[in-house]
């Protein structure tokens, strides 16, 4: 079984890598130290270029790559920390209004969110801890969601927001125009300003329910496809990290020597690569699961998500030991790669949540 991306996607990934390199170089240093939010003339550009919309069908306003697609492009900005939305409104918002709203959401929202004129994120939990259905207590009544909401990822720079809420007991979806009145934005501080984050107030605010999304089911569904999306932007962050302390190893000299030539510095990055590798495997595998939609779609994101987690973390972290010194400056980028890994370890669930999905699903399938 060949699980390789198409000719095709690979030539989008080659495209894909030239633009950014042009035109995102230094797009979470310039966020981080003017603190606006994300990268406002970076997102229109790849609005303008369909990347928003990659996993959007043509008849909603998409380019039509299909998964697939949004992942080679997922790495690509995960290798140069773009600062902007990108996640939450493709990987979360799209997704949630193309899996589980009718025909006229789909046509009111998506177009919008695919062109980038339209930015989404999808407000789930309510306070510290992982994805759980008890940790759900905003409630929808008669049209409209009352409930507090953090943190949420690119709140304060979204127009509407994918809200996860009671109805009658039962967890539901509802899309929020978050220019109401009823809805308070606060900004949060994070480890990573170069992403946005926020509390969401929301007091009555007018809501539509998007009626295929009944039980939390639904959440974790959506949650595993955009677990395999992130896994593919860890994965790019990674394998940039790996580049920059190998080439920094190679050009470094101590007691006349490359410093790459030390057995300590060779250990580091030879364990970096092995983890990098682990995780292209399990994040290329999920690719394939969420092309086919596959049995296994929910074992395949947890081990993609966990191994992802951990190679990016790991490449971040010895990226700035080999460094040394210079890792720890601020003119140095070394510390924007850890941001953003903490960052993304995070977004929807840490590690330790992914593994229990991962080991709940072998337990039910050997129970089977």
């Amino acid at each position: 079984m060949n699980f390789a991306f198409s000719d095709d996607l690979q030539h989008v990934r080659t495209e894909a890598r030239a633009f950014l390199k042009a035109h995102a170089a230094g797009s979470a240093r310039r966020v981080l130290e003017a603190g606006n939010g994300f990268d406002s003339d970076l997102w229109a550009r790849i609005g303008q270029l369909g990347w928003i919309g990659a996993a959007i069908p043509e008849a909603f306003g998409g380019s039509g790559l299909g998964d697939e697609g949004q992942c080679v492009l997922a790495e690509e900005i995960g290798a140069s920390i773009a600062a902007t939305p990108f996640a939450s409104s493709a990987y979360l918002a799209s997704q949630a209004i193309l899996l589980f709203g009718n025909d006229a959401q789909k046509a009111r929202w998506l177009p919008g969110l695919a062109d980038g004129s339209v930015i989404g994120c999808v407000a789930l939990g309510e306070g510290a801890g992982q994805p759980r259905a008890d940790g759900i207590s905003a409630v929808l009544r008669d049209g409209q969601i009352t409930g507090t909401k953090q943190p949420v990822i690119d709140a304060t720079v979204a127009h509407i927001a994918v809200v996860a809420a009671r109805e009658g007991g039962e967890i539901v979806l509802a899309v929020v125009d978050l220019a109401q009145d009823a809805v308070t934005r606060s900004t949060l501080g994070t480890l990573d300003p170069s992403r946005d984050a926020a509390t969401l107030i929301i007091s009555k605010a007018a809501s539509e329910r998007l009626p295929g999304a009944a039980g939390f089911a639904a959440i974790e569904h959506l949650l595993d496809r955009a677990a395999i999306f992130f896994a593919f932007e860890q994965l790019g962050g990674a394998q940039t990290c790996l580049d920059m302390a190998r080439d920094y190893a190679l050009e470094r000299q101590a007691f006349g020597r490359q410093i790459g030539s030390f057995q300590a510095i060779k250990h580091k990055l030879a364990e970096v690569y092995v983890a990098i590798e682990l995780a292209r495997s399990n994040a290329y595998y999920g690719a394939w699961a969420l092309g086919a939609d596959a049995p296994d779609l929910t074992s395949a994101a947890a081990a993609a998500r966990v191994a992802a987690t951990h190679a990016f973390e790991l490449a971040s972290a010895e990226n700035i030991q080999t460094h040394g010194g210079m890792g720890f400056t601020w003119e140095s980028d070394c510390h924007l790669y850890y941001r953003r890994a903490k960052h993304l370890s995070l977004v929807i669930g840490a590690a330790p949540y992914w593994k229990d999905r991962l080991i709940g699903f072998i337990e039910q399938r050997n129970a089977a």
